[in-house]
């Protein structure tokens, strides 16, 4: 398959959030409409954590949002409490990426063929920009968690293919 529908990947990113948030943080995370990024991110403060998919696909997942919602979502995890982001928040928030961004994988492998990820990196820190190179093309799903903002962005494109802008189906999500 050459070509990955928005929708298809939308719904997948939505129904992996929403599991991991419900049987493993016990927080409510609402969907809010969603967009289609192309180019670099704009600066940043917070946790963003990337991890990358390998195999017939190739692309990042990244989930971005405050150090208070990292501390929050590391807390329910670890069934403690932080006041400012430290190792174990990072920690817990790789291991967030990797329940998220690993079901969307196993989602989606039946459609596009294994792939493999990566081990997640996690940045924390304040007006710095993240990327992935080669990926020109996201889909990204915010979520609201108690009125803080949690970002979901996955972009993929076939493998030995440069432009993933051209690879994608382009269909309407609503």
């Amino acid at each position: 398959m050459e070509t990955l529908n928005h929708e298809k990947l939308l719904t997948t990113i939505r129904t992996a959030t929403e599991e991991v948030f419900g049987m493993m943080l016990a927080i409510p995370a609402t969907a809010l409409p969603h967009s289609v990024e192309q180019g670099a991110t704009q600066p940043f403060d917070g946790v963003i954590s990337l991890i990358g998919f390998a195999g017939g696909w190739t692309g990042a997942g990244r989930i971005s949002c405050t150090a208070t919602l990292a501390c929050r979502l590391s807390g329910a995890l670890l069934a403690s409490e932080y006041a400012s982001v430290n190792e174990d928040v990072l920690d817990a928030m790789a291991e967030i990426t990797n329940m998220i961004i690993g079901n969307v994988k196993s989602n989606l492998e039946d459609e596009l063929g294994p792939m493999g990820l990566s081990i997640p990196t996690v940045v924390f820190g304040r007006n710095y920009q993240a990327r992935s190179s080669g990926v020109r093309e996201w889909v990204v799903a915010p979520f609201d968690c108690d009125g803080e903002k949690l970002e979901i962005r996955v972009g993929l494109m076939p493998c030995g293919k440069t432009d993933a802008v051209k690879h994608f189906a382009m269909a309407d999500v609503e």
